[in-house]
């Protein structure tokens, strides 16, 4: 009965809440729709990954289970999963998010992907891709980390920000290319020494382009005995791995 009245009691606080701060597009301003700050027509040009590569989540032309990269190249991780491509106008968004401190664009990205379907198992663990501590420090928050936590409230996926550290400064990944961003993350990450992992865990992170962090990331999670890993990102650029 408590829960039914406290039920009761948020439904008015919730529209007076709308009422004083109703829900405006982040992109053009205008009603937003649904319970988030996006309009209908924003919203309908965001760009879904729904043909792309089963392994590495690459857009392509026609679905695959394995794209040409992977064909040639695997990946350690076993499955990926991308609800959208890099592009415009979700790429705002999350620069919004990522470099602008806009914790409302966050909202918006993570309300985004919550209501996409996952197309493969759900995982026993999410990791969020660690950042380093002083990067913490200098940008408030950890991108990964937020996006991963509504997901896991709504899945009901067990989330640890304590197992997979970052123990050494690295670039912006952004700067570099393909090779420059293998060499900046390998040996970047590890785990703490007796932890126990069950057999399925998923990485997430905001935006995978070569896939250098993910692979990393999979490769300590794989040494240490996961029998499953899969890369989960909010968005795909349209590059390949390589």
């Amino acid at each position: 009965m408590a829960a039914i009245n406290g039920t009761r009691l948020l439904q008015p606080w919730q529209a007076l809440q709308r009422w004083l701060l109703p829900l405006r597009c982040l992109l053009c301003g205008a009603p937003g729709e649904h319970g988030a700050d996006l309009c209908a027509d924003c919203a309908a040009e965001l760009p879904r990954n729904r043909s792309c590569c089963a392994r590495c989540a690459l857009p392509l032309a026609m679905p695959a289970a394995l794209c040409g990269e992977c064909q040639r190249h695997p990946p350690p991780w076993d499955a990926a999963w991308a609800p959208f491509r890099y592009g415009w106008p979700l790429d705002r968004l999350e620069s919004r998010f990522k470099f602008g401190r806009d914790l409302a664009a966050g909202r918006v990205l993570s309300t985004l992907w919550r209501r996409e379907p996952c197309p493969i198992d759900l995982p026993q663990l999410l990791l969020a891709v660690p950042l380093h501590r002083s990067r913490l420090r200098q940008r408030g928050y950890n991108q990964a980390l937020e996006l991963a936590r509504p997901l896991a409230r709504a899945w009901h996926i067990p989330l640890r920000h304590d197992v997979l550290q970052r123990e050494r400064v690295t670039k912006a990944q952004t700067e570099l290319d393909a090779a420059s961003r293998r060499r900046n993350v390998r040996g970047a990450f590890k785990l703490p020494a007796g932890i126990a992992l069950p057999q399925h865990v998923a990485i997430l992170d905001d935006v995978m382009t070569t896939g250098a962090t993910l692979t990393e990331c999979a490769r300590v999670l794989k040494r240490a005995g996961v029998q499953r890993v899969d890369a989960w990102t909010l968005a795909r650029a349209p590059s390949p791995r390589g």
